[in-house]
């Protein structure tokens, strides 16, 4: 096991359903520790760049409103094995075949609102947590 410090995203639909403190408890409660935390409005550059893999997607326009609907809170959560078990705590990325139990499966809707992002492997979680922290937003302590 290693420790590691993962993104996490509370998506639009989180913070509008004003679940986003719940979803935080479960973190918590799997013995995560919160390095950093922030509500942040999501530029499009911004997004272009953190969906670059489906920004040529018919469908993008509609990522791009739905994330920039309300702020988002951004979250750097640390903890052994941190990306995997965030994962598998949040379910599959389509919440019509996430397992009840899991924060997809008891909150989302479909594939897009999903509750959370959650980076999905030490690079992605490298890449995002600088694209949505500065260095001094991260702490150790």
């Amino acid at each position: 096991m290693s420790l590691e410090t993962t993104l996490i995203l509370f998506k639009t639909d989180c913070v509008e359903k004003k679940i986003v403190g719940e979803i935080l408890k479960r973190f918590e409660s799997e013995g995560f520790k919160i390095k950093g935390m922030k509500m942040i409005s999501l530029s499009t550059d911004t997004l272009n760049e953190h969906y670059a893999h489906v920004a040529d997607r018919p469908f993008f326009p509609e990522i791009l409103k739905f994330m920039q609907a309300c702020p988002v809170i951004a979250l750097a959560l640390e903890g052994e094995d941190a990306i995997a078990r965030v994962r598998e705590l949040l379910g599959p990325t389509d919440s019509n075949v996430a397992e009840k139990g899991t924060i997809r499966g008891d909150f989302g809707v479909d594939t897009m609102r999903n509750v959370c992002h959650a980076s999905d492997s030490g690079e992605s979680a490298t890449n995002e947590l600088k694209r949505f922290f500065e260095e001094d937003e991260i702490f150790s302590y």
